[in-house]
């Protein structure tokens, strides 16, 4: 698929400026580093931070030179000074500058600090110098208030964190939420033939969010759930007890957990004789992480993800050109940075406006297909993957296009 069904003309450029490289973009990624209030959304994503890599937190540094300006608002530095972070995040807005073969804007990298204030900061510095679009921030906090000095500007942002609580007409998150990953996974269950699925979940906000959009979309595809065992982290043992006590209720339990913390879980699973090859077992994409995949209650699990080749290509040249590995979260500003210059060359003034930002037919980034809702959500292609002998396969590929309006 190219970059959006309704922008052929930038699915051409950004094809011949970016597909040599592997990677069909405009838009994409996960996004390890979440909003406060997510515990453990750091790990959406997985993968190890950069290494060898640092940043210099320089204000006004710009990319390019063209007339189309475009904000970068990224935390360069934070309470320890240089972040390893904000520099991969900066380093792939250099990739995709370079990438797309034309000047057609000019990129004003600002260091929000790691803070609410340094976000709303950076955000004001960018808009005074001609910004017509913020990417970024990170996390949730910086995105409400560079929202906020963006929209009192009547600029659009596109920004970098997992808590949809930061979204909002005009402040479109560009990460994997969590709810998308629940929403996979329950479509994919119904369409398997699972028919009552119970629930594990962590009684923290993570879990709370989690089992909200299972609620939900366990209604939409019409899935009984005649169990809801909440536990306090680190301790399933009589939450799982329970559930092993009225296994015949259920087909499928449901366990939004982080990797670091399934171990005990799984240890429960077992000694109460609950796995995958009794009931089915279904997480999301934080157990697409060894510490998960190994685990003996898991091996016949599903959980849901982005298909990794897309990120595999990018982190490949980004090492080439800076010599380390990016953080997994580097291709949200990739993608972020060329979407914006493909549609500074192919709409005109309307280039970043919300019927612009919100077409239907979505955009394919490094991640795999999305769009944004008008809620400033996003729906993303994910596929599902089967655990086994410890690793994961893919049994759900995730889908190449969008059916449907999307609203």
């Amino acid at each position: 698929m190219g970059f959006s069904v309704g922008f052929p003309g930038a699915v051409r450029r950004l094809r011949a400026g970016l597909l040599a490289g592997a990677a069909a973009l405009t838009l994409a990624a996960c996004h390890p580093g979440a909003g406060p209030g997510i515990p453990g959304a750091k790990n959406l994503g997985a993968g190890a931070p950069p290494s060898g890599q640092v940043a210099t937190a320089d204000a006004n540094e710009m990319i390019g030179n063209g007339a189309v300006k475009v904000g970068l608002v990224v935390p360069l530095t934070g309470p320890n000074g240089p972040s390893s972070v904000g520099a991969s995040l900066r380093n792939a807005a250099k990739l995709a500058y370079a990438d797309s073969g034309s000047n057609d804007v000019t990129i004003l990298v600002k260091d929000d600090k790691s803070t609410p204030a340094g976000a709303a900061a950076a955000t004001q510095e960018a808009v005074n110098e001609g910004a017509e679009i913020i990417l970024g921030p990170v996390f949730a906090t910086d995105v409400k208030e560079a929202g906020r000095v963006a929209h009192s500007a009547s600029k659009p942002v596109i920004a970098f964190s997992t808590d949809s609580s930061a979204a909002g007409k005009g402040n479109y998150l560009l990460s994997f939420l969590v709810e998308g990953y629940v929403d996979r996974g329950v479509s994919f269950a119904a369409q398997r033939g699972k028919k009552s699925i119970a629930v594990l979940a962590p009684d923290n906000d993570y879990g709370t969010l989690a089992l909200a959009q299972f609620q939900q979309s366990a209604a939409n595809y019409g899935l009984r759930v005649p169990m809801i065992e909440r536990y306090k982290p680190g301790a399933p043992g009589e939450s799982v007890q329970r559930l092993a006590a009225a296994r015949d209720q259920f087909d499928a339990i449901f366990v939004p957990e982080q990797a670091d913390a399934m171990g005990s879980v799984s240890k429960e699973l077992v000694a109460n004789g609950i796995d995958s090859k009794k009931v089915q077992i279904i997480g999301t994409g934080l157990w697409n992480d060894a510490r998960a995949l190994n685990l003996p209650a898991l091996q016949g699990a599903w959980f849901t993800a982005p298909e990794n080749a897309g990120f595999n290509a990018f982190a490949q040249r980004y090492k080439a050109k800076f010599g380390s590995d990016p953080a997994r979260i580097a291709t949200l500003a990739y993608d972020a940075v060329s979407l914006a210059i493909a549609l500074s060359r192919s709409q005109g003034s309307q280039r970043y406006s919300e019927s612009v930002l919100t077409n239907p037919s979505g955009f394919n980034g490094a991640d795999g297909v999305f769009r944004f809702r008008p809620d400033g959500t996003n729906e993303r292609g994910l596929s599902v993957l089967e655990i086994g002998g410890g690793a994961a396969k893919i049994i759900s590929p995730a889908p190449r296009s969008f059916t449907g309006n999307g609203a």
